[in-house]
């Protein structure tokens, strides 16, 4: 372990946050296996230090001990976690339960398993501040609709009144951050914020939260697995490994010269380019034409005039802002929604536009994978019993043959059939919860599926490695997939057509060679200018030019 200066006693008081020694053990198969092994860490008041490394490195798990509290089936098992005085490890639920909200708080990986769907975001936001005590009913609403439009959501005075099924994935995660910031934290953990945006949302959302964090003096620990965004918003990184710590650094000196192999091999940018398909002569085998949708009958369209044709065998990118209808185009080709105008063509056939009105077959043969995996998995059900069900439901699979290609697609997507068969979705990380509901898919052994954001939630080393799983499958099964997308370096991996939409309609749709070269249309332009790059000084480079355009 290299580069790795812990604070001396001194300093330690000027910290805000000192863990030390920090174990915690997870529960598998009635075995208590040790996760994280003693790690320590420091966070001053004002800083921000970024968790990185790949999925169930153990980011998550410390960050959540941070705040005295541990995922089911886990538990703290050795160390100290003092925050300002109070070792969080050790105090009671009384001591956490005021602190937590108040001077600690929490925004999730995964936001729409995060809010209450029964409550309206603005009376969910102004829980915490009443509660606590540090704002009336009235100055906690003004306050909301202020953090509303620093981060940038649309119509702030009045989007706290929809409820949280009404916002777009990115929409919800910039609510959260509002909420989370309610009570002005000392402490604030920002557990992947941004996977669920959309790069040129992600730009404005990043500003907007580095803006409060400074402007309230606020410490943060940023969790992620895009080491490009952690190089826009810390001060410091800490490198972690299986429960491990690897390397830590100021920003700058660990983009500039890691020391440690494994963080090079994050640093590595992803290379993977899908060789040019012939996609001239492959027949259509979904086809969306004149398509629009709406949320309510006769309401505003969120869907407007959707033509779309995706060739079989082959990957169509839907690339976009967040709300510019990808995964609303993604439910109406599953039937989830209704599309109020329209057709949509499966295989030379008409398909029914509502999926009860759909047959057995035509329902195996076009599955989803969500965007979201905490909300997509039964949280009561092991991974054996999820993966199972889609078996014996289309394929009638007797209970030997079950387990045993259960255990089969376990390995394909790089799970330890033996570790996780077991397992229920708490007890894994963000990554390994796609991983499954990707499984879950695969498992119906369908033509066609819909991948709604499917690698947001990987670091890249498995990023790399999911997509070169479903690059195989596809050969191998001549599987079609319509891949929806914010990353545009996945796009450049995965697609051999991309379309791009915004505000409901389509942009343009071309070959991923034609759409990548110059001339862009201008959105695509915007797009292709908001990836974030390697260097901490990005964010603001970009920041300084697109003001410059609009003076």
């Amino acid at each position: 372990m290299q580069r790795v200066d812990y604070m001396t006693e001194a300093q330690n008081k000027e910290n805000l946050l000192t863990i030390r020694g920090l174990k915690i053990s997870a529960r598998v198969d009635n075995k208590w296996c040790e996760i994280v092994h003693g790690i320590d860490l420091d966070l001053k008041r004002g800083e921000v230090l970024g968790l990185i490394g790949e999925s169930g490195a153990g980011k998550s798990s410390v960050g959540l001990a941070a705040m005295g509290f541990t995922r089911n089936g886990c538990e703290i098992t050795g160390g100290s976690v003092d925050f300002d005085g109070i070792d969080m490890a050790r105090a009671s639920d009384s001591q956490k339960q005021a602190l937590r909200g108040m001077r600690i708080a929490y925004v999730a990986q995964s936001a729409a398993a995060s809010f209450n769907p029964a409550h309206k975001l603005i009376n969910q936001y102004v829980e915490a501040p009443t509660t606590h005590g540090t704002s009336n009913d009235k100055d906690a609403r003004e306050e909301a609709i202020s953090l509303y439009r620093k981060l940038q959501l649309p119509a702030p005075e009045s989007i706290g009144f929809r409820y949280p099924h009404q916002l777009s994935g990115g929409q919800l995660q910039r609510a959260m951050t509002a909420m989370a910031m309610s009570c002005k934290p000392d402490l604030i953990i920002f557990d992947e914020p941004t996977t669920a945006l959309d790069v040129t949302t992600q730009i404005e959302v990043l500003a907007a939260i580095r803006e409060i964090v400074r402007e309230y003096n606020t410490a943060a620990l940023y969790i992620s697995h895009d080491l490009a965004v952690v190089a826009q918003m810390a001060d410091r990184m800490q490198v972690l490994k299986n429960g491990n710590t690897v390397e830590i650094a100021d920003t700058a000196t660990m983009l500039a010269a890691p020391v440690e192999d494994y963080t090079k091999t994050l640093w590595a940018v992803r290379n993977i380019q899908r060789p040019e398909a012939d996609t001239a002569n492959a027949d259509v085998i979904m086809e969306l034409n004149n398509i629009d949708a709406s949320y309510v009958k006769g309401g505003e369209k969120i869907l407007k005039d959707i033509s779309i044709k995706v060739k079989r065998g082959q990957t169509l990118a839907v690339v976009g802002e967040s709300g510019s209808g990808k995964s609303t185009t993604a439910r109406v080709i599953s039937g989830l929604l209704e599309a109020s105008r329209g057709d949509i063509v499966f295989n030379g056939k008409a398909l029914p536009t509502h999926f009860k009105q759909r047959d057995k077959n035509t329902l195996r043969q076009i599955q989803m994978i969500y965007q979201m995996p905490d909300t997509a998995l039964n949280p009561r059900q092991k991974v054996a019993d999820i993966i199972g069900r889609p078996l014996q439901f289309y394929l009638g699979l007797n209970r030997s043959e079950k387990r045993a290609r259960t255990e089969q697609l376990l390995e394909q997507v790089e799970l330890d059939p033996g570790q996780y068969l077991n397992r229920y979705p708490g007890e894994l990380s963000g990554g390994q919860k796609q991983r499954i509901c990707i499984a879950r898919a695969l498992a119906a052994e369908p033509e066609f599926i819909i991948c709604d954001e499917v690698t947001s939630a990987l670091d890249q080393a498995v990023n790399k490695s999911i997509l070169d799983l479903l690059t195989r499958l596809q050969k191998e099964l001549n599987l079609t997939y319509l891949f929806i997308t914010h990353d545009l370096a996945t796009v450049q991996a995965i697609a051999d057509e991309v379309v791009v939409m915004l505000k409901g309609e389509v942009v343009e749709q071309d070959t991923r060679k034609a759409l990548f070269a110059p001339p862009h249309h201008e959105y695509t332009e915007r797009l292709l200018s908001s990836v974030p790059q390697m260097d901490p000084d990005w964010l603001n480079n970009l920041l300084d030019q697109r003001r410059g355009q609009v003076s």
